[in-house]
């Protein structure tokens, strides 16, 4: 129903129960048998339609994918994890060899070089 079927519904309802008292009983009784022919005709609530949000088969075979499926889910979120914690720690562990490796050419050089006792002191 629309807005003004409502509205219209709704005024018939309000006039109808303003005069309510000054019926006459045969009107009454008239409108109380309409009601309940009304309510006898009436549809029965449907059932809810339920989604399933889940692929399912109806074989034994169906439960065994949908196992392997979610075994394959999970190990497809896992496995990006784990590269990807294994590439931050190879990466770490270049850098550093890296860096030890550069430090250790600096030490060389100076080391190996002639330089007077005095250019080590701390002035």
């Amino acid at each position: 129903m629309n807005t003004s079927e409502l509205n219209f519904a709704y005024k018939v309802r309000h006039a109808l129960n303003e005069r309510l008292d000054t019926l006459p009983a045969a009107t009454t009784k008239r409108l109380a048998s309409s009601r309940n022919i009304a309510l006898s005709r009436k549809k029965s609530e449907s059932p809810l339609h339920v989604r399933l949000t889940q692929a399912a088969l109806a074989s034994p075979v169906g439960s065994f994918i949908d196992e392997q499926l979610s075994w394959a889910t999970r190990i497809g979120v896992a496995m990006p994890i784990l590269i990807g914690a294994l590439v931050f720690v190879g990466m770490y562990k270049y850098e550093q060899q890296v860096r030890i490796a550069e430090t250790a050419e600096i030490d060389a050089a100076v080391l190996s070089d002639d330089l007077p006792l005095s250019a080590y002191a701390d002035s």
